[in-house]
């Protein structure tokens, strides 16, 4: 199945200029989200404790490869969206800068992290969630996204991580 026929393209959103990639289609064809799971699950190189999706679209797999892996699943959300004590992590944009952050007892040392989002672009979200993992005592086994924008040049921004992307753009 070709999973780009699922992938539609939004021009100017959010903002002027922008060609935005809508999973919509794929989230809700049945045999597309089955085999996008599949495909993503494939990708996994080794033992998991920990599946952390960023938000908010990286929500839609990680929690379901969590659970298919047998491992936990662990939020990363913007600023103030987390309750308890969170470590945060400030990471640069194109227009300026914003801040991830996780709760500081959702990883322990050790434990061996994937990190999924939906689509890999400067690399900046990634890169940050990988530093909280890390800050956190944890090892980021893998990078996993569904769509890789490689015009983009994020995975430059991930050396050292074993990055893995399904469709690349």
């Amino acid at each position: 199945m070709d999973l780009k026929t699922f992938v539609r393209d939004i021009p100017d959103f959010p903002s002027q200029g922008v060609l935005f990639k809508d999973i919509t289609p794929l989230l809700k064809t049945p045999e597309a989200l089955r085999t996008a799971t599949e495909r993503l699950l494939q990708m996994v190189n080794g033992e998991v404790d920990i599946v952390v999706g960023m938000e908010s679209r990286g929500f839609f797999f990680a929690p379901i490869l969590a659970s298919t892996l047998n491992a936990g699943f662990v939020p990363v959300r913007k600023s103030g969206k987390l309750p308890g004590k969170v470590v945060g992590e400030t990471y640069a944009l194109e227009y300026g800068q914003d801040t991830l952050e996780i709760l500081e007892d959702s990883i322990s040392t050790g434990d061996r992290v994937l990190i999924h989002d939906d689509v890999l672009a400067t690399g900046g979200t990634a890169l940050a969630t990988c530093a909280l993992v890390e800050r956190l005592g944890g090892k980021v086994v893998q990078c996993n996204f569904l769509i890789e924008l490689e015009f983009l040049k994020g995975r430059g921004q991930l050396n050292g991580f074993d990055v893995k992307s399904l469709m690349r753009y």
